[in-house]
């Protein structure tokens, strides 16, 4: 029976890495090798996988890096340990960080297989949970807010800290990082929850338009009111309004909403008795703060009434830590809206996402998958299945950032690994290099390298 998972294998000696990949290729798993500690380091930049199965003493960045490494970027990925040079305590160490397991050469594949088969199956479980305790949340109308990135754990921990205080959010973000939904997740994790949530964008309406909108109006207040209506205000009384782009709200608009912030009184137009109303006010701007003020885009006394607690959310950019785990989410998403099943991105593409640097952020990529999902005929989404703007941009980005080294860097870098191999001996060097010494000296001089 044919497995499935990625493994990446890593090892710095050729014969026991290509054993190791013919065996788990065999088996069905789906391989990806590195012959050094910086080369898988690099692929851990770019890619999710399974299982880390590596060898502990290798140069440079050795098996222990790599674990610390795994566990930051990717802490759902299970790392076996392979080594030689087998202790208890380095087993014990290995373990404490997090390791799967710890397994001593000289070993029998058959070890490895089974190894790697169980941790196979604690990632199964945990997918499989994971999936439906969202299935769970998304049939009580829960919001997840998925992330591994260092910053956004942090943020979503003051988000779980604010959201039961009541207390009024300003939310800053480039459109697309998802600031509704961090108003979604603060409403659904406060005392409000069972409350209306209403959102309203602020830049959709003319500033006449926004102001029936929110406000209201009493009956023939205006041509054409032949009855009264409860504005947005009113209606999120006992709950959440989130005001999207707040910077777009004419400067008098801005008056009424203080005093409603204020007062916990909204006055419909055409009406001389105020409403009591009792809302939570989360708002948002992908502007800067401090130039909207200066500019007169948000007035400064709303801006402090707004701003008792501010998240600040990074553009997806500044993540790309999160690709791969929200590819998954959205792979997720449309197979199971378009009846299909699609299941993986091919590593052409995960390079082309990776490299990618997300003007419409989060959005953008989830657009992207969405047609992936919508195109490919397979369970796979190939480059061929994204637009050809995107793969030309990536593929010239990636030529433009590929800078040809000049001599005498290639020059400093040869001889840095000529003594590196030597152990420093600097005679030994200068003879592989076929120079003197004393030419060798003036080299080492003149590339600030340190000969011993």
């Amino acid at each position: 029976m044919k497995k499935t998972g990625r493994l990446l294998i890593v090892d710095d000696e050729e014969a026991a890495l290509r054993n190791i990949e013919r065996a788990m290729g065999k088996e069905g798993y789906e391989v990806v090798t590195a012959g050094s500690g910086p080369a898988a380091l690099a692929l851990l930049e770019r890619q999710q996988f399974d299982i880390l199965l590596t060898d502990l003493r290798m140069e440079k960045v050795d098996g222990m890096q790599l674990l610390k490494a795994c566990r930051e970027k990717h802490p759902d990925t299970e790392v076996i340990m392979i080594t030689g040079y087998a202790t208890a305590e380095a087993a014990v160490q290995a373990m404490k960080r997090g390791a799967f397991y710890f397994v001593a050469k000289p070993f029998r594949l058959s070890e490895v297989r089974k190894v790697v088969d169980q941790a196979m199956e604690k990632v199964r479980l945990r997918t499989e949970n994971t999936q439906l305790r969202q299935q769970v949340d998304a049939f009580r109308g829960k919001v997840s807010i998925i992330t591994q990135d260092p910053a956004m754990k942090r943020l979503l921990e003051l988000a779980r800290q604010v959201a039961p205080t009541d207390c009024n959010v300003l939310i800053v973000g480039d459109s697309g990082t998802g600031k509704e939904l961090f108003a979604r997740y603060l409403h659904h994790h406060s005392g409000r929850a069972d409350g209306p949530y209403i959102a309203v964008n602020c830049g959709a309406f003319s500033q006449e338009l926004l102001a029936n909108e929110l406000f209201g109006h009493e009956k023939e207040a205006f041509t054409g009111a032949a009855s009264s209506r409860k504005g947005l205000i009113e209606a999120a009384s006992g709950g959440t309004l989130f005001l999207d782009e707040i910077t777009e709200m004419a400067a008098d608009m801005q008056v009424k909403l203080l005093r409603v912030i204020q007062e916990k009184e909204v006055l419909r137009l055409g009406a001389t008795s105020p409403v009591k109303v009792d809302i939570r006010i989360i708002a948002a701007t992908n502007r800067d703060l401090a130039e909207a003020i200066k500019s007169g885009g948000l007035r400064q006394d709303l801006y402090f009434r707004l701003n008792v607690v501010t998240l600040k959310i990074p553009p997806l950019a500044q993540r790309k830590g999160d690709i791969p785990l929200l590819v998954r989410h959205f792979l997720q998403k449309y197979s199971v809206q378009m009846r299909k099943t699609v299941t993986a991105t091919s590593q052409a593409v995960d390079e082309i996402l990776m490299n990618y640097d997300y003007p419409g952020n989060v959005r953008e990529l989830e657009n992207l998958i969405e047609r992936g999902t919508a195109v490919t005929t397979g369970e796979t989404i190939e480059s061929a299945h994204l637009p050809d703007d995107l793969r030309q941009q990536t593929a010239f980005l990636c030529q433009k950032n590929t800078r040809i080294e000049t001599l005498d860097e290639q020059e400093r870098k040869y001889i840095r690994w000529v003594l590196d191999e030597v152990g420093g001996n600097q005679t030994a060097a200068a003879q592989m290099l076929g120079i003197d010494r004393s030419s060798l000296w003036r080299k080492l001089k003149a590339y600030q390298i340190d000969g011993k």
